[in-house]
């Protein structure tokens, strides 16, 4: 293979304008760096590679130019990864999700962050800026009824695990059921897997494998080759929102400190006053080998947010075909209620979610010791600062800030009510036995877990 490429877009993104085509040359500026990390990763997907340092190193020699012809828009890719290329031809889904990267990451920057439309301090404009991001995306289908089935779980999975969550999609598949994920390895590409199997034996041509993403994210959980609609959100923050206002439903299976941030961000909303009457069907689920790892995160719900937590997912273990029934029949409860209260099908305008889960946290080490990790804070406030203790550990572990403050200064301290620590650092213990926190190399924890009495 030649050390470059010209790739040309197949079906979208042809035209840009002088200012954007300039952004996008200008190697000083945030636009560039973001479409480069993140078609880097682009190019990288099937990598089960999670470490940072590694990932960085096969970094440094690749770059991408931008040409403007006459017919749309050219990238030339210099050292991309051979593992995009078929005789020397660019994997079609790869070149997809490249100009993926540029419409999301483009837009993103001149339409929502600087163009100031929206005041990403408000609550109901940050919801409306997600909107727009994704109707720009074209993932908003007006014309679909509720059937999107948005499945969570760790990118650093066993076998087992793996085809566990393949069957479970299989099942989800031969329903009828798209499926969203976080667009990586493991328990996000399992899904997708399964259900394409599901999707044929029905003959469904037009099954959706949907992938949400953000850029500090993407480098170490590649998109994996299924997906074929990817979306960039800004930060981790609007990429969670924009998961529950799509997803009819959400299936989690056993995962690592990220998956126990989008459990407790899902449940501080829907146990918020305003979301206790919606249906929102979520099953925690997994084969029967990790039974008691489940168990252990539900005695974590229930220990700090509580049975009315608990109350909002169910748990079902080692029955695929069970998950898929009850995620079906619940999707038929969204379809109704939504009929009833006139809300969207594609968009869920009717979920209250506070200004604490919108607002993005940076995982600083003074930000993660002032957390208010207390019993004595409202449900879903704790909720909130838990999510944010999780989102620092998985910055820690896998984004470059996090990775680089956790060199500098150490591992993060977090303090809180001894009950509370005592189970969180139970369950942190769990992830690390069970090679939870990263696919490769030997794993050192980027926290240390204190006690206070609050």
């Amino acid at each position: 293979m030649n050390s470059y490429e010209l790739i040309h877009p197949k079906t979208h993104l042809r035209v840009l304008s002088r200012y954007e085509i300039q952004q996008l040359r200008d190697v000083s500026s945030q636009a560039h760096d973001l479409v480069r990390r993140c078609c880097y990763a682009v190019l990288s997907a099937g990598s089960q590679n999670d470490s940072y340092v590694e990932i960085e190193a096969a970094y440094q020699p690749f770059d991408i130019h931008f040409e403007q012809e006459d017919r749309g828009l050219v990238l030339r890719l210099i050292n991309p990864p051979a593992s995009a290329f078929v005789d020397n031809e660019i994997i079609r889904g790869v070149r997809e999700q490249l100009f993926s990267v540029l419409r999301d990451v483009l837009y993103a920057q001149d339409s929502i962050i600087k163009a100031q439309r929206f005041d990403l301090n408000n609550s109901e404009d940050i919801t409306n800026a997600i909107f727009h991001l994704l109707r720009n995306a074209d993932v908003l289908r007006a014309d679909q009824l509720p059937n999107l089935a948005v499945c969570w779980g760790g990118h650093s999975i066993p076998r087992s695990e793996y085809k566990y969550c393949k069957e479970v999609g299989y099942h989800l598949g031969l329903r009828g059921l798209d499926i969203g994920t976080g667009c990586g390895p493991g328990a996000m590409k399992g899904p997708m897997k399964g259900a394409t199997i599901g999707h044929a034996k029905q003959h469904n041509r037009n099954g959706r494998y949907i992938g949400i993403t953000e850029p500090g994210i993407i480098a170490t959980e590649a998109p994996n080759p299924i997906v074929n609609e990817l979306v960039i959100l800004p930060d981790i923050e609007k990429r969670l929102e924009a998961f529950v206002r799509m997803a009819h439903g959400i299936v989690i299976f056993p995962g690592g400190p990220g998956t126990a941030e989008e459990l407790l961000y899902l449940l501080g909303i829907l146990t918020h006053p305003d979301n206790a009457t919606l249906p929102f069907p979520v099953i925690i689920t997994g084969p029967k080998e990790t039974e008691d790892y489940l168990q252990a995160i539900d005695r974590f719900i229930g220990t700090t947010l509580g049975a009315k937590a608990q109350a909002r997912y169910q748990l079902i273990i080692d029955d695929p075909q069970a998950v898929a029934q009850a995620i079906k029949t619940g999707i038929h409860g969204v379809k109704i209620w939504r009929q009833q209260q006139k809300d969207a099908y594609f968009f869920n305008w009717s979920l209250h979610i506070e200004a604490d889960f919108q607002h993005p946290f940076d995982p600083t080490h003074e930000a993660m010791a002032a957390l208010n990790l207390s019993l004595k804070a409202p449900g879903h406030q704790l909720a909130a600062d838990l999510r944010r203790a999780f989102s620092g550990i998985v910055a820690g572990n896998v984004k470059a800030d996090g990775i680089k403050r956790v060199q500098e200064h150490g591992p993060y301290l977090l303090n809180g009510d001894p009950q509370i620590m005592a189970e969180m650092d139970a369950l942190l213990a769990r992830m690390v036995a069970n090679e939870r926190m990263k696919i490769t190399g030997e794993y050192t924890p980027c926290y240390k877990i204190a006690t206070v009495n609050n």
